[in-house]
This record gives structure tokens, sequence and C-alpha cells, in this order.
């Protein structure tokens, strides 16, 4: 297997180190600020978004800089998983850098449904504004009054009426659906599809969020952060009717979209984490080298040497395991690398947050303050740890594939 960059993608991923370090990282901690001082509660009816965020995007347009994670030469960048987790690498060391090259979740997942699967119609109403940055999108899976670590037990409803598809249900942790941008969801459903298996029985549907029947309930705070101006809202849907040709694909699709658009973005939700835990670990550094206490700097205080090294091999070890996973991918396609897949996402969060952590502990109380990015950091870390599937249903599915590599009776019964 080859880690090493082709020449293309070592030129952006130079050109991203460039523009994060002379154009982002100087503005960003005044962004979140002004975030702050303007959006103050989970009010998301009067957030508004600084505007320097679009002075940022514009000149990242104008370097070559956008849609990076898009395989595609012509509408992206042209890299190819591997080359692209390297990047989001770099993307992850900002809380804001990945929107700024268009490069977030949960639209870059959205833009590659519409790019893979997606009809012309639906790509020229919803992926074309996506992809040049001038509206935002939403995924509506998870639900309030189900485990939807178990994604069949989905109780939302897409149902054929003639002409129309008529859309009812509530859901929850619905991530960028506060951003005043934020035009388009998809919607996942249960649409009964009698002879077809429990894999078949649910559809990815585009709805306008200015849709009768679609209402914004609430903004839900995350350790009492609202998350502004992305939000993560609980949104009902009363009877809410669009075209069929709204359907991704058609009705009973959705699991087999998922899987092809959950790869991928895996990919770079790990490799942003390991970003996030580098920079912890510069900052823990930096703060533990610069503080001194009891006549010795904080670094050299307990444990601290230990856990510094500590990170490193964690870190390491987590970078090595997701390029792998990445090129699995590459090379053999989602289904070659479902190991690995699975093993990140419960390897990746896990060491950014026990960096983060470690960093907020050598901070004092400056670590659980807003004025570093580790509190960001670590609300990523934990959230993470459920919001692409918990640790245990990641770990479910490796214990599964090892048990058919012995073609036991256990996954037998499966």
């Amino acid at each position: 297997m080859q880690f090493e960059l082709s020449s293309r993608g070592q030129d952006v991923l130079e050109r991203v180190k460039a523009f994060i370090r002379d154009h982002i990282e100087p503005v960003e901690p005044a962004f979140w600020a002004e975030v702050r001082a303007t959006n103050p509660s989970g009010d998301w009816q009067h957030w508004k978004v600084p505007t320097i965020l679009e002075d940022l995007k514009n000149k990242a347009k104008e370097q070559g800089l956008w849609n990076l994670w898009l395989p595609d030469a012509e509408l992206g960048a042209g890299l190819n998983i591997q080359e692209y987790a390297h990047i989001a690498e770099q993307t992850g060391r900002s809380l804001l850098a990945p929107t700024v090259f268009n490069c977030n979740a949960p639209d870059t997942g959205n833009m590659e449904v519409l790019w893979r699967y997606g009809s012309e119609e639906q790509k020229k109403q919803w992926l074309s504004p996506l992809l040049a940055g001038e509206i935002r999108s939403v995924f509506f899976m998870t639900e309030p009054d189900v485990a939807s670590s178990d994604a069949t037990n989905m109780q939302a409803t897409a149902i054929i009426d003639h002409d129309e598809i008529v859309l009812n249900g509530r859901k929850w942790w619905s991530s960028g659906v506060g951003d005043p941008h934020c035009k388009i969801g998809i919607f996942m459903a249960h649409t009964p599809n009698e002879g077809r298996g429990r894999h078949h029985q649910h559809s990815m549907v585009l709805v306008p969020l200015d849709t009768p029947g679609v209402k914004i309930e609430r903004m839900l705070p995350v350790f009492g952060e609202y998350d502004a101006p992305h939000g993560h809202g609980e949104v009902s849907f009363t009877n809410v009717r669009v075209p069929i040709s709204n359907f991704i694909v058609g009705p009973g699709e959705g699991f087999a979209i998922a899987q092809g658009r959950l790869g991928p973005g895996r990919i770079h939700h790990c490799m942003r984490c390991i970003g996030a835990a580098e920079k912890a670990l510069e900052l823990m550094i930096d703060r533990g080298t610069q503080r001194v206490a009891f006549g010795k700097p904080v670094i050299n205080l307990g444990g601290n040497l230990e856990r510094v090294a500590d990170a490193r091999i964690a870190i390491d070890q987590a970078r090595l395991m997701t390029l792998y996973a990445a090129w699995k991918m590459d090379t053999y396609g989602t289904s070659g690398a479902m190991t690995e897949i699975s093993a990140i996402k419960v390897i990746a969060p896990n060491v950014l947050q026990q960096v983060v952590d470690m960093a907020i502990q050598i901070h004092g109380g400056a670590g659980v303050s807003q004025d570093t990015p580790l509190t960001g950091f670590f609300i990523q870390a934990r959230s993470l740890r459920l919001a692409d599937g918990p640790d245990e249903v990641h770990k479910g599915v490796i214990a599964r594939i090892e048990l058919a590599k012995r073609n036991t009776g256990e996954t037998k019964s499966k």
C-alpha cells in the first residue's frame, strides 16, 4: 500500500496549510467571539453568520481550494479518498476551516448523495447551489422516540399518494438546520415495500425547508452550547407533500444509498479528529512549558511528560489506521473496507477525546473556557461517538466480520 500523495495532492495540501495559517487562524477567534455575541441563545430564527465567512469562502474559491472532498476534477479537486484524508486532517485543526473550503458536514455527505445518485433535475436544483456554497443542507435521520442506532426502528414515513410523497414524523439532532442558509434536507423514512427485505423498506426524499408542514420545533444544546449559527434541531413533519420526483433513486433505496454516503464521510470525520488532536497536543505542550507551578514547568509535574508521549503514540496509531482504511476504500471500495471503517469510527473520536482531556487538565481553568478551541474539540469528540453510530455498533460490525471469517454458528444465526 502507498500513503504517498500525488504531486497534485501534495500541492493542494500545502496550499490548504498556507491558507489556514495566513487567512483563517488570524481571524478565527474574532469569528467565534462575534458568533457568541450575536447568537447568544437557541433562538435560531435570529441567528446571523459573521460576514467574514463569505470573504474567506470567496478567497478559497479564488485559490481553487473549494469542494476538495469531491473526487471529480471538474467540480472538485479530483483527489482520491486517501489524498483528501491528509487535507481533512489539516482542516480539523480549526472549527471554521471545513466550512471555508465547502468541506463541512453534513453538506459533503448530502452533496455526495446527489452527485452519485441524484437525477439531473435534482442536481440542477440542489447540487449546483450546494457546490457553489450558496445554500446549506441538513440530513434528517435520528428520531427522539426510538433507538436510532438501529435505523430499521425508524418511525417517520414517506408514503406514495398518486404523484406525491406524504411525509410524517419527527426528527432530531438534525445538524445544520439552524443555519440561515439551510434550504434543503434529505429525509430518511419508512416506505413499505411488500415482498422486499428489511433493508429495502426505507427511502431518502428531498424536502425544501419552506414546504408546508415542516416545522423546526427547537434547537438542541450540546453540553449547553447551541452550536450557532449551525445548530442541531428537532423538526416535525406533518402531512408534508412533495413531488414523487423528490425520491432519490426511488422508494426503498435509502439503505443502499446510505452505505455509499457513509464510507467516505467517516474518513473525513476521523481525519478531522486527528487534526484536532494534533492541535490539542500542541496547545498542551505550549501551555505546559510556559506555566510554572511549584518551581517547575507544569509539563514536568506529575505524569504530564508521559501524557505527551501517550498522546503522540495514540494520534499516530489513529492516523495510520485511518489512512489504511482510506487506501482500502480507494482500492476495494466501501464494501472491502468495512472492518477498517468501523474501527476508525471507534478509534479517532476516542483518541481526540483522550488527548483533549489531557490538554484541558494542563490548561487548568482556561481549558474549560472558550478562550481555546479545546471545549469545542471535546464536544466534537464526544458527539461523534454517537452521531455516526455508537462505538458499540461499530464494534458489533467488526465482531460479526471476524466471526464470519471463522464461519461460526454465531454468525450463521444472524
